[in-house]
């Protein structure tokens, strides 16, 4: 009895804890934080007219405290929703794969809509092997992948759009970035420039892998290991970026996943 005593306030001090330490890394940097910590100063207090023994005061605050908390979930309703929505019960490895799809997704819109209008592009998928030798002297942006960032680089009234774009993880790293070309060209038509000609000879130097999309025709190519790929169609481009970086460990999950959703 004495040690269920001892626990029980103990387990309530560890669950307020978790509690507090979650709104406020939530709210942190936002307009309900002063609201937050208003919050606390008011629980603050009134645990000071408890202690103390302030009827008056203690009452008071209470009466206070409820129509503070109804006044909060009404003002502050969309950023209470989205706090709550974020609370999953699932492993890192759910949303690793929640992530790595929405990503993929993403940059397959972004690159078919590229070549719907025959914009052309250069796109470098960061592997094992860095790209900093090439991307260092070209404009650094560490943005987090967005496709209208992407296609805005690869206007051609911009000053980036003749240069690779580099992607490592999420983030788009770099802009404007020049990459070697290929020497041998065997499997470059005359039809294709100098995007192409970039895109195998990085290939070949790293294990990176690289997406052009024609200017002049719209097609999408994929450059891996010194082999140029034409003409791919979206659910092949999908299936080639999935398997070079889905780690084999996921694959089986990622299937699991979409079939449960």
């Amino acid at each position: 009895m004495l040690l269920l005593n001892f626990l029980v306030p103990a387990l309530e001090v560890v669950i307020i804890w978790v509690m507090l330490n979650y709104l406020l890394k939530f709210f942190w940097g936002t307009r309900a934080m002063d609201v937050v910590f208003g919050f606390l100063a008011f629980l603050f207090i009134f645990f000071l007219a408890s202690w103390f023994g302030f009827p008056v005061l203690q009452k008071l605050m209470l009466n206070v405290v409820n129509v503070a908390v109804l006044a909060v979930f009404i003002i502050f309703q969309p950023e209470l929703r989205l706090a709550l929505s974020k609370i999953r019960f699932k492993g890192r490895k759910y949303r690793e794969i929640h992530e790595f799809d929405l990503f993929l997704d993403n940059l397959t819109k972004s690159v078919y809509r590229l070549s719907d209008k025959q914009v052309g592009a250069l796109i470098v998928l960061e592997n094992q092997d860095s790209y900093e030798e090439y991307s260092s002297s070209s404009v650094q942006l560490s943005a987090l992948f967005s496709p209208e960032l992407l296609e805005s680089i690869f206007v051609t009234t911009t000053p980036l759009h003749d240069g690779a774009v580099v992607i490592r993880g999420l983030q788009i790293a770099a802009a404007g970035t020049i990459l070697p070309l290929a020497h041998e060209t065997a499997q470059l038509a005359r039809s294709m420039g100098t995007r192409h000609r970039a895109a195998l000879g990085a290939s070949q130097k790293t294990d990176a892998l690289i997406i052009v999309v024609s200017e002049e025709t719209g097609k999408v190519s994929i450059a891996r290991d010194g082999i140029l790929t034409r003409g791919v169609k979206m659910d092949r481009f999908r299936g080639i970026v999935r398997s070079v970086f889905t780690p084999p460990e996921l694959t089986k999950k990622i299937k699991q996943w979409r079939w449960w959703k």
